[in-house]
């Protein structure tokens, strides 16, 4: 009888780990850089940003049933050190992001689909500025890593572009966004 409980309680034990392959997200090493590009007649005039975002929060299953999901806050995200970036940081705050209306930025996974060695195709929604849109992206696991990039338009999710000149220097529609993600 003892047996049979010792083999019940391990058979359980055993389950519980294959069971437990959500694992939350390293918010601390895990981060989004996104590249805001130039366009317009007088571009050259005009300048590139690149913006990082910290994770919020956010987990990932690597089971039988992949899913991924985070959260940012976009008041968090910060222009990287630049001229005027006072300026522009505001700008992206009150006009581009509007944080106070909009305050988080998600992405959850609905298909994970293995395309290789340690690499994905990543479909999913990601909700910005008040809109959800579908994107996908791929991904690769490197040094305990997950990282990848996607390009999305940022009028798909109601953002008006910035610019300036009377439209001869804007803000280039196409954000690249990289994302680095580790699981603790």
């Amino acid at each position: 009888m003892k047996a049979m409980l010792l083999f019940g309680a391990c058979l359980c034990a055993g389950a519980a780990q294959v069971l437990a392959a959500q694992k939350p997200l390293d918010t601390e090493h895990s981060s989004l850089t996104i590249h805001v590009g130039k366009a317009g007649l007088f571009s050259a005039a005009g300048h590139e940003h690149v913006v990082t975002a910290p994770v919020a929060g956010g987990s990932l299953d690597d089971g039988s049933a992949p899913h991924v999901e985070f959260r940012v806050e976009a008041a968090r995200l910060m222009v990287a050190p630049e001229e005027h970036q006072s300026e522009v940081q505001q700008r992206m705050q009150e006009q581009v992001l509007e944080s106070g209306k909009f305050p988080e930025i998600r992405f959850a996974s609905n298909e994970i689909k293995p395309t290789g060695n340690g690499e994905w195709d990543v479909a999913g929604k990601l909700t910005l500025h008040g809109q959800t849109r579908p994107v996908r992206l791929q991904v690769r696991f490197a040094d305990q890593t997950y990282v990848g990039s996607v390009t999305i338009k940022q009028t798909d999710f109601g953002i008006q572009l910035v610019s300036a000149g009377g439209g001869t220097v804007k803000v280039k529609d196409e954000l690249k966004i990289d994302f680095a993600i580790k699981t603790k």
